[in-house]
């Protein structure tokens, strides 16, 4: 079954050039089938990237996906098309008296800023609340991962001496979660942050559970016990090129301090093409999460939801 998104969205060709099955709103019309809705506020500047993205991970599971895309209206990027912002984003007034299967709260180029002096802080936060009795399960992806964390049990996001900045491997803590099924016993993702959080501090909270953390003992993946969040911190579904990107960035802006990201690029050249070593990680943790967690926990009805 295929991914449902707007007719005109610009990933939409991208997918299909790469024989992911999509399918458009009018052409889902004719479908007598109620398809998962799936809300992602993305907070990333670079929007029609990260849309692509999360849109490929989402495509490799046999269910029908409804996805709408949320921006603040607290602050507007800049660095998309107004138009494009226009034509495929809501601000939060414009849903909040519906009901989601699932949601996706991104990241956000933030560190170092704490969170209170974050511009639209107070309208993620009323977006994090409104979740917890409108959205079935709320998938937290980095800086949005440290943001619900914080709001939602006072867990401190930490400054890092050193950015995480690379492919790490990850220790699984709960062998036996659905969350895993297919993984190997240790799994590779990338991680591009200078944010971090005390382990201790989540293993302190009964209703958190720690899943995963990378090799450098960094908190990667925690959830709530009734499965009702997810607190995501490393990019399993960025693309070949992403670190590269944001390294010859960081390069062209002078900043000696940038590390070559660790095991990414063959013989650490960066010359070379970097090996896709995370893919497998990427498609297993979106479809897991959409199918155990959202697919076949969420009510049929979704004023169900509380």
């Amino acid at each position: 079954m295929p991914i449902r998104i707007p007719d005109a969205l610009p990933a939409h060709d991208i997918l299909e050039s790469e024989n992911i099955f999509v399918m458009t709103e009018y052409r889902a019309m004719h479908q007598n089938i109620r398809p998962l809705n799936l809300l992602i506020l993305n907070l990333m500047p670079t929007k029609i990237v990260t849309e692509t993205q999360l849109l490929r991970m989402l495509s490799n599971t046999p269910l029908q996906i409804q996805v709408e895309f949320l921006q603040t209206a607290s602050y507007r990027s800049t660095h998309t098309d107004a138009n494009h912002l226009k034509q495929f984003y809501h601000t939060f007034d414009q849903i909040k008296d519906r009901r989601y299967d699932g949601m996706i709260i991104t990241g956000a180029p933030l560190d170092y800023v704490p969170c209170e002096e974050t511009l639209y802080w107070d309208e993620v936060c009323k977006i994090m609340e409104w979740t917890k009795t409108h959205v079935h399960c709320t998938f937290h992806l980095c800086w949005g991962a440290y943001a619900g964390l914080y709001y939602h049990y006072g867990i401190e996001k930490l400054d890092m001496p050193k950015k995480l900045f690379g492919i790490y491997s990850h220790e699984i803590r709960k062998e036996t979660s659905p969350l895993f099924r297919g993984f190997n016993d240790h799994f590779l993702a990338p991680h591009s942050r200078a944010t971090d959080v005390r382990l201790s501090d989540v293993e302190a909270i009964p209703n958190l559970e720690v899943m995963a953390v990378t090799e450098t003992g960094s908190l990667a993946i925690a959830k709530t016990t009734d499965s009702r969040q997810f607190f995501v911190t490393c990019h399993a579904e960025y693309d070949r090129e992403t670190l590269a990107l944001e390294y010859e960035r960081d390069m062209k802006k002078g900043l000696t301090s940038v590390d070559l990201p660790v095991n990414y690029y063959p013989d650490d050249d960066p010359t070379k093409i970097p090996s896709m070593t995370w893919r497998a990680t990427g498609q297993l943790l979106y479809s897991n999460w959409l199918n155990f967690y959202v697919y076949q926990s969420t009510p049929y009805d979704l004023k169900e939801i509380k």
